[in-house]
């Protein structure tokens, strides 16, 4: 006699997940992408992957060397101001070699020197002021989205600033749930006196302004990425807060609370080995939107001037040099909006399909 093997909730509502095509394509593709995003330097960036000089094998993209190492004169080396970093005094800081021309010196001399530079030889903060005219220069077939009013590729700057996006968003999301669903899984089992004062404290930091909030922080301090995560996760934890407390007030009164109550279970383990499991739908229904949030969040906060600090590859910070250019150059608002839009879209048919898959009606059997 074959016995069916038991299959839980989660496993029947990740198979309907799967079955979702939209969403479910939509999360291996983001997730790939994001992968990749962290392997960024050996796909677009101005250090080559390999070098051999002198017999020996070095690996920029792991370690920076002077500019002297491989025997490149000085006329030919990145200055701090062309790599986005401060000069000392007013002077020029000799940094490292343009590992291009490095490229092309040792083709000339032919000594058993070479180097393998990343299919995309560009970083995400090099300027490039070579050609006629001024930054931004158009799309051409050496910068395929063209460059920004500094002289920066722009397709570099969008791949580097999905990584920051993406990360950015999923950190404020992990802290702002972590801390809202401790605080609405106390404020649901606890109750009484407890929920009462929580609830006015939520209610009183709900009303505090978000906008105003950052520009007074970023005008006392330098704005920065944990700056920013800070303000977000203090602001983004409330919601979620309101939904596991109401969570908590339905599962608590089951019979398996009291079970593991007349067992002696402490508080602790009854919150969060036994309830908290069966009360993340909330969660895990409203995290794909939450990152739609953070990421618009960190693109208006770029765009105002309140966010990342530059240089750092943002999308906000490319459509306010294009607001700033009076919207003349179309190629720093149409890519950086069509990488926004294709992002934030993914996402939302990644929560469609979440919420589609975790609705309750689907496998109750209360029908």
């Amino acid at each position: 006699m074959v016995r069916n093997k038991s299959v839980s909730l989660f496993q029947l509502r990740l198979r309907k997940f799967r079955r979702l095509k939209r969403g479910y394509y939509s999360f291996l593709l983001l997730f790939v992408a994001y992968l990749l995003s962290f392997f960024l330097p050996f796909i677009m960036g101005y250090r080559p992957i390999v070098l051999k000089y002198d017999g020996h094998y070095y690996f920029p993209a792991f370690a920076s060397y002077t500019y002297d190492t491989f025997g490149l004169g000085r006329s030919k080396v990145y200055l701090a101001s062309e790599l986005g970093q401060q000069e000392v005094n007013g002077e020029p800081v000799y940094g490292e070699a343009n590992y291009r021309e490095l490229k092309k010196q040792y083709a000339e001399q032919d000594q058993g020197n070479w180097l393998l530079m990343p299919p995309v030889p560009y970083g995400p903060t090099e300027q490039f002021l070579e050609r006629e005219g001024t930054p931004p220069y158009p799309p051409s077939l050496s910068h395929l989205m063209g460059t920004d009013a500094s002289g920066r590729d722009v397709l570099v700057r969008l791949a580097y600033g999905y990584r920051v996006s993406i990360s950015f968003a999923l950190l404020v999301t992990v802290v702002a749930y972590t801390f809202g669903t401790t605080v609405g899984a106390f404020l649901g089992y606890y109750g009484s006196w407890l929920d009462i004062l929580g609830l006015r404290f939520v209610e009183i930091w709900g009303a505090v302004p978000f906008l105003y909030t950052v520009i007074i922080l970023a005008s006392i301090f330098q704005p920065s990425f944990v700056l920013l995560v800070t303000i977000l996760a203090s602001f983004g934890w409330l919601g979620i807060a309101y939904y596991i407390r109401g969570e908590f007030y339905r599962e608590k009164n089951k019979d398996y609370v009291a079970a593991a109550i007349a067992i002696g279970e402490g508080n602790l383990a009854i919150i969060f080995r036994h309830i908290l499991p069966n009360a993340l739908t909330p969660i895990i229904a409203f995290a794909p939107f939450a990152l739609v949030g953070m990421i618009s969040a960190l693109v208006s906060l770029d765009f105002l001037g309140f966010g990342l600090p530059v240089p750092t590859p943002s999308w906000g910070e490319l459509l306010r040099q294009a607001k700033d250019g009076g919207m003349q150059a179309w190629h720093m608002v149409v890519f950086p909006l069509g990488a926004l839009f294709l992002t934030l879209q993914l996402v939302v048919f990644i929560g469609e399909a979440i919420r589609e898959a975790f609705d309750p009606k689907v496998f109750s059997r209360l029908r």
